[in-house]
Formats: C-alpha cells, structure tokens, sequence
C-alpha cells in the first residue's frame, strides 16, 4: 500500500469522524435546550447570583463585579499573583 492510499483512509475516516459528531451535536441539540431551560428557570426560582469561578483573587470571583484595575493593585507593570487571572480575558470595550 503507498503512502498516498494510507492517507486517504486516513483522510476519509477522519471526515467520517467530523460528520459523526455534526450528527450527536443535531440529535442532542433538543436535550441540551430543554436542560438549559430547566437550569434557568431553577436559578431563577431560587433567586442565585452570579457563579464564582476562582477562590483565590477577589477581582476573579466575581467578574461582573470587578473594577477594571483591581488586578494592577500593587503596580500597574506587576506579574499575575494568582494563576486564575490568566484564565480570565480582559473585558471587551464597547466603543
């Protein structure tokens, strides 16, 4: 078998491999519509606040809460102190 037949099985399977998932993803959809409604009307039946994703920096565990400059606390040139601050994009400016 050549090379170039070893890559189109290759190619194929994968191809077959992306549409299999394109498939789950039009199947599931319904079910995952109908949990995310059932999510939000629990949260809004119990009244929840904004999820805290980190523990460790304040300016992380709330993001919708934060000012802009908390994270350059210490100097507006210093490291991240906290490895959840890396995780976290900075926030889009609306212009």
């Amino acid at each position: 078998m050549r090379k170039s037949d070893q890559f189109i099985i290759v190619a194929a399977l994968l191809v077959a491999l992306f549409l299999l998932t394109l498939l789950d993803v039009t199947f599931r959809g319904g079910l995952e519509n109908r949990r995310l409604l059932d999510m939000s009307e629990m949260v809004s039946n119990l009244e929840l606040t904004d999820l805290s994703l980190f523990t460790e920096a304040r300016y992380t565990r709330h993001l919708s809460q934060s000012d802009l400059h908390s994270a350059f606390q210490d100097h507006p040139l210093s490291f991240e102190h906290f490895p959840s601050g890396s995780l976290v994009m900075p926030p889009r400016v609306n212009q």
